[in-house]
């Protein structure tokens, strides 16, 4: 292994040699063929950079801000489950490294530290979202936003693209010891955790939006809309954002990379004020740079942060974390753009299959 990782990609050979062949699959691994999860890094490669010259990029201000809170520069951490199995303080540490270079996390609801310990161990202005899964039980989803509001999270984040699991063939059969593991968002105190115990609602409509915003004040974003016409019904039922997201190629195989359908998502919802987000497949500052040309307000990344977190905990985060600043940096310099409201569309070409 590299000494000294250089880019983030470097990272991911931490992951792989500190966990079980299961688990490394687990956070690996997409669904049936993994069409999407590979297309998602590849597609930024089929976008190309129009810099513009002569232009004064002495100082640079990569700052911006996600539903009124100023983030340091344009990336945050998506939401994933079960960091524990990459380091031994799991989400706690996650959130430590984003909150040193003044960054965003979202929470996964399956996180394996409760929301309080890790709100805890960050500044209070540090941006804490929730990532909400909307399960047969409403109850757990309900206690979830109150526990989040009490413990100052700024917005909730709710998986839509989730009626049911993607088909993942790493899981095909095998028999793993789960006992022990603890999902302190989901399971009650004297619950353990089996794979069929909490049923995800594959009955939800646009409606449980509604009903889950009559219980908070929290604004919403709606994490996993791939379309317009999706888009359109999200600023129709009063969400605050929208997170461009395929679910890492986890759901269904086969959809689009995110940064393929992210102008056609932006366009819809244009005027409304809703902010638009991305993740899937970031893995360097020029990808940073390409969504926000495409009119993403913040791009965010899972699995980068993961490796990051079983290189060296906080430190690994906020060194994965720092690379992409640092390279988001050097392509606004190289590009003409001394801020991140300098990066506009005019910076891109879009491929001729792309909706616009």
């Amino acid at each position: 292994m590299a000494l000294t990782p250089v880019c983030v990609e470097d990272f991911e050979q931490y992951l792989k040699a500190s966990v079980s062949d299961f688990f490394w699959e687990y956070y690996r691994s997409g669904a049936q063929d993994e069409q999407t999860l590979r297309d998602n890094p590849l597609a930024f490669q089929r976008y190309r950079l129009r810099p513009r010259c002569l232009r004064d990029v002495s100082q640079r201000d990569t700052s911006t801000s996600i539903l009124g809170h100023r983030l340091a520069f344009p990336v945050g951490v998506s939401p994933t489950a079960a960091h524990c199995f990459a380091h031994k303080d799991g989400e706690v540490a996650t959130a430590r490294g984003v909150s040193s270079v003044g960054s965003a996390m979202i929470l996964s609801m399956w996180s394996n530290r409760t929301l309080e310990d890790v709100a805890a161990s960050v500044p209070p202005d540090t941006p804490l979202l929730l990532q909400l899964t909307i399960l047969r039980d409403r109850s757990r989803v309900e206690a979830a936003i109150r526990r989040a509001e009490a413990a100052g999270f700024k917005a909730l984040v709710v998986t839509v693209d989730e009626p049911m699991l993607g088909k993942r063939n790493y899981d095909n059969g095998k028999e793993v010891d789960l006992t022990g593991i603890k999902f302190p968002q989901v399971l009650r105190s004297d619950e353990q955790f089996s794979r069929d115990q909490i049923q995800f609602s594959d009955s939800r409509t646009w409606n449980d939006i509604l009903r889950l915003k009559e219980l908070t004040s929290l604004p919403f974003v709606l994490k996993g809309i791939l379309t317009a016409e999706d888009a359109v019904e999200a600023v129709r039922h009063g969400a605050a954002g929208i997170l461009v997201s395929n679910h890492g190629g986890r759901q269904l195989d086969g959809v689009p990379a995110t940064i393929d359908v992210l102008a056609e998502i932006v366009n819809a919802v244009r005027g409304s004020g809703v902010e638009v987000y991305l993740d899937g497949g970031v893995r360097k500052g020029t990808d940073v740079l390409k969504a926000l040309a495409l009119g993403a307000r913040a791009v965010f990344i899972g699995r980068p942060a993961l490796w990051g977190l079983a290189y060296d905990g906080a430190n690994g985060v906020e060194k994965v974390l720092g690379i992409l600043k640092e390279e988001l940096s050097l392509a606004m310099a190289l590009s003409g753009c001394s801020s991140v409201a300098d990066i506009t569309s005019d910076l891109i070409a879009v491929p001729s299959y792309c909706k616009l």
